[in-house]
Formats: C-alpha cells, sequence, structure tokens
C-alpha cells in the first residue's frame, strides 16, 4: 500500500471517523472501501468537454479545412 495525504472538510472527516468507529474499522479502511465502492458502481467516463459538453461535434475525425472554411462550418454559410 501506498500513503496517501486527504485534505477533507472537518465536518466530513468527524462523520467518516464516527461511522468507522462504529463499524468497528479504521478511517484508512472505511476510505479504501468506500473507493471500492465508488469506483465500481461509476464506469470511467470520457473525458468532458468544457466547450461543448457531452455532445460529439464530429463522429469522424471532422473537417480538414476547418481554419479556412470556418464560417460554413460555425454558421452554415455555404458563400464562405
Amino acid at each position: 500500500m501506498h500513503r496517501t495525504t486527504v485534505m477533507l472538510p472537518e465536518a466530513l472527516k468527524r462523520a467518516a471517523q464516527a461511522h468507522a468507529c462504529q463499524r468497528g474499522i479504521s478511517l484508512g479502511e472505511l476510505l479504501r472501501e468506500s473507493l471500492e465502492y465508488r469506483l465500481r458502481q461509476q464506469p470511467v467516463a470520457r473525458s468532458h468537454d468544457p466547450l461543448f459538453g457531452d455532445q460529439t461535434v464530429h463522429a469522424d475525425d471532422g473537417p480538414q479545412d476547418a481554419a479556412e472554411g470556418h464560417d460554413a462550418l460555425l454558421y452554415d454559410d455555404s458563400a464562405a
């Protein structure tokens, strides 16, 4: 195992310590169990793009002339 430092808000730390104490386990064991559970429950999501969110912009690699044809791409301006 590797030692890791985690910063917790005081109220969360107190609640976690109390929960661990009630279960008769260490805070470290509670944190390990919680992380393992969370990681099993939540599949790894693809990276979130802050500009476009989760929408797919291009299903393929996208246009090769995006810089030159940006007006047509952005505004559907076929004259550009």
